[in-house]
């Protein structure tokens, strides 16, 4: 049923022989080889034993009498996630930024001219954007970018259409019902976010945002909240929250650096892009924390690093490494350039922080480095 790396993380797991099925199951023997039998008869090979246990689930729920209500949204959580999947798989190589802001926004409007400017300049950095497939600030940022730089991922509601913003081809936009799904296919697939002033939407977006990525269940990502020339929307959020939350000592000062507020096109498009200037993307391996980078760091530049992050570091340093057994298993950007360290993790904006340095170290071109 299981490959070798199945195998290998199932030994480590049980200490002994490697049971039959994984731990979690149905417990009724001769279903649990339907499943197996079944997924044989799909021709289901990589991942089995995450099949096998999505299949468990459905098992078990149907046997446990689950209310259909609950059946049916899982049953339409799973197709809009399997189906969102499938929307992004062949763009997977390509970065992608968020837009978010209001469907009221009129073609007139400031916002709407610089939301359109922004998507044109993604798209010429070569970026995708992501929009909620609606009018106002959504449609701006489609027209910027061109449809063929774009994705609608749209929501269902009662007093809005889906896609009644500017057409985005069918194999590019996803209608989701719920509004969790959505937004996990949001943050799953985007590498930055461009917020633009708008109403509740935009507000739950920018909060659930910073919370994720505050909290590190989202990676590192830029964060860019734009307001127009004039307009003081996303000032006014940053005053409420000194003023609300971190005098009252609900958040950190370094929380307030997870964003970055402009009124400035070129300082949008540079705060994205350069967010990916040295740092690639992280992992977890073996308790450390592995950051995939474009290219080495010298000796000089992992002393400097050592000593102005080492708040959060739990032992040791910051060091280079190789890929890790488990990466090259996975062929996971094997041949990029590392750093790992124990990570205090709940200093997530630190980690920004972290992230931030490493990007500028390159903003020295005379320096000496490693390829």
């Amino acid at each position: 049923m299981v490959g070798p790396k199945v195998l290998r993380m199932l030994r480590r797991r049980y200490r002994g022989p490697v049971p039959e099925f994984p731990r979690y199951r149905t417990n009724i023997e001769q279903v649990d080889r339907q499943l197996l039998d079944l997924m044989d008869a799909a021709g289901i090979e990589a991942n089995r034993e995450l099949v096998f246990e999505l299949l468990t689930s459905a098992v078990r729920m149907g046997r446990e009498d689950v209310d259909r209500g609950d059946l049916k949204l899982a049953n339409t959580a799973l197709k809009e996630l399997r189906y969102s999947f499938g929307v992004f798989d062949p763009y997977k190589g390509v970065r992608k930024a968020a837009i978010f802001g209001s469907a009221r926004t009129k073609p007139d409007d400031p916002a709407y001219t610089a939301a359109r400017r922004v998507g044109r300049s993604l798209a010429e950095a070569g970026w995708m954007v992501m929009t909620g497939g609606g009018p106002g600030i959504m449609t701006a940022g489609v027209e910027g970018a061109g449809t063929e730089n774009s994705f609608a991922v749209s929501i269902i509601l009662p007093f809005e259409p889906a896609g009644a913003g500017v057409l985005v081809p069918d194999g590019k936009s996803i209608n989701f019902r719920y509004f969790f799904t959505r937004k996990l296919t949001f943050v799953k697939e985007a590498s930055g976010y461009v917020l633009f002033p708008g109403g509740f939407g935009t507000m739950d977006e920018a909060f659930e945002l910073l919370t994720l990525v505050q909290t590190g269940r989202a990676d590192p990502a830029p964060i860019v909240l734009f307001e127009p020339e004039g307009d003081a929307y996303w000032r006014s959020f940053r005053h409420f929250l000194e003023v609300e939350h971190l005098d009252a000592g609900l958040i950190r000062r370094e929380d307030l650096d997870l964003f970055r507020i402009t009124s400035d096109v070129d300082e949008a498009v540079r705060h994205l892009d350069g967010f990916y200037r040295v740092y690639n993307s992280m992992r977890h391996v073996g308790g450390r924390l592995v950051l995939r980078l474009e290219r080495g760091l010298s000796d000089d530049e992992l002393e400097s690093l050592n000593v102005e992050f080492a708040d959060i570091v739990q032992t040791g340093q910051i060091e280079r490494t190789d890929a890790s057994r488990v990466e090259i298993d996975d062929d996971d950007l094997v041949d990029n350039p590392r750093i790992r360290f124990r990570f205090i993790n709940n200093h997530h904006a630190r980690l920004h922080a972290l992230i931030r340095a490493i990007n500028d170290l390159d903003l020295d071109p005379s320096a000496d480095r490693p390829t």
